[in-house]
């Protein structure tokens, strides 16, 4: 059965990387996201790239009546659902803790608009008996820090809201693999002091196919961010308190 790819936040570094990768390999793949005209661009190379069929749906997942409009057309049919969730806003803390809107907002599309979207599709997955779930996850929810903790605690809702549904999918077959890059040249991160081995997104986007055809539960990218995070997972919290990072 041929692999169809749902790419929520389609417009992200990320994610754009993976629809090249995606559409090269042939794949039928639906852009989600808020700019169209920007989809459509990105659509319009993923044909050329070799994706057949590479379709367009408007959505902005901190809009409940548009995450119910996408379910309801997200699927194709005679293919086999994949969904790569690449969405999320960080804006910076200071501003979010005199802006409570713009704190709920965060809230909604790095956390509470993603999970709405997989626990709606998680009946198909289990329907279909299998498919690939991957969520662009963040090393910033592997502990609060206290530059970035309100992110960084969205993140960690996401992490451990697919590590359950990786078990939910478990008996039909389906895989749930999170990512957790570290510095990837990308909007996000452009201008940010301290940044060092800076991955590509192009780099990051074979890494995380890669992973998510293993069936991989989680992807530090690049990998030794795995020992970084190790190792900041282990200061004591009488010591984390005190660290300004």
């Amino acid at each position: 059965m041929k692999e169809h790819w749902l790419v929520i936040g389609a417009t992200s570094a990320i994610a754009r990387a993976c629809i090249r990768e995606l559409a090269q390999q042939g794949a039928d793949i639906t852009l989600v996201g808020r700019d169209l005209s920007d989809l459509e661009a990105s659509a319009s190379d993923a044909r050329l790239r070799g994706a057949e069929n590479a379709r367009v749906l408007p959505c902005d997942v901190g809009d409940p009546h548009a995450r119910q409009i996408l379910l309801e057309q997200a699927l194709i049919e005679q293919t086999r659902l994949n969904v790569l969730v690449a969405v999320g806003l960080m804006p910076e803390q200071d501003t979010m803790d005199t802006d409570p809107a713009l704190l709920a907002r965060m809230v909604e599309s790095t956390y509470t608009g993603p999970m709405a979207l997989l626990q709606g599709l998680a009946p198909h997955f289990e329907r279909q008996a299998g498919g690939q779930v991957v969520v662009i996850g963040s090393v910033a929810g592997d502990r609060g820090r206290r530059k970035n903790y309100l992110y960084g605690s969205a993140k960690a809702g996401l992490a451990t809201y697919a590590e359950g549904l990786r078990a939910r999918l478990f008996p039909c077959g389906a895989t749930v693999t999170v990512v957790k890059p570290g510095f990837i040249d990308t909007a996000m991160t452009w201008g940010l002091p301290g940044l060092f081995l800076v991955s590509s997104p192009e780099s990051c986007a074979k890494a995380i196919l890669k992973a998510a055809k293993k069936g991989q539960a989680v992807l530090y990218h690049p990998g030794f961010w795995r020992l970084i995070m190790l190792i900041i997972r282990h200061i004591p919290p009488t010591i984390m308190k005190r660290l300004k990072f």
